[in-house]
């Protein structure tokens, strides 16, 4: 599914900004590790840090600062404690609970067994579907991604997916819920139903 923006012309991620303990070991796991090009270096003057830029794909960069006092990690606040199927996932509000990394459907299976090779701890393979369980072992006609899930040396949520169904307006079907445990009934989901109504008119 395409769609335009009718206010601002935004083409992608610029970079998504993180903050690690250890460069030195960001940069052997996000270069030598996944692969990730580094294309960009800066050190702050006065000793105030480091920031570095690694090439991610489509001209998409992941970055990292480096703060000497920077506090110390939260899981289960700015980040999740565990990976999916390993624990609890979920994180506090604002934060950033995992970078997926879109990655060839024909490839994923190759880059799990690669993954393991290089070391890297991975969940078993997710593959995603609108099932009550919502994802099955084994590949179907109604899986429409792939996920597998990592953690990074500092604890941030990484994730291999892959795309394996365009998606349209019937994958957009559940109304958003508030901040009282309530859902926005009609918000999302009566648009959708028009939409749907108006394709089965014309």
């Amino acid at each position: 599914m395409t769609s335009t923006n009718p206010i601002f012309d935004i083409r992608g991620v610029n970079h998504l900004a993180l903050v690690c303990k250890d460069m030195a070991k960001t940069v052997e796991f996000y270069r030598d590790i996944l692969g990730m090009p580094l294309t960009k270096t800066i050190d702050f003057p006065e000793g105030r840090g480091q920031h570095f830029f690694f090439d991610i794909g489509n001209g998409d960069s992941l970055a990292f600062f480096w703060f000497p006092d920077a506090p110390e990690a939260t899981p289960g606040v700015a980040a999740p404690a565990f990976l999916p199927t390993r624990g609890p996932f979920k994180s506090g509000h604002g934060s950033m609970n995992h970078i997926a990394f879109n990655v060839p459907a024909e490839k994923f299976d190759e880059y799990y067994e690669r993954l393991q090779e290089r070391g890297v701890e991975v969940t078993q393979v997710l593959n995603h579907d609108d099932s009550p369980k919502q994802s099955s072992a084994d590949m179907h006609p109604g899986v429409f991604v792939r996920s597998v899930y990592f953690f990074d040396p500092d604890g941030i949520c990484l994730e291999f997916a892959s795309w394996t169904a365009e998606l349209g307006d019937k994958h957009v079907a559940h109304d958003p819920m508030r901040a009282d445990g309530t859902k926005a009934v009609g918000l999302i989901v009566k648009e959708a139903l028009a939409k749907n109504d108006e394709a089965v008119i014309a």
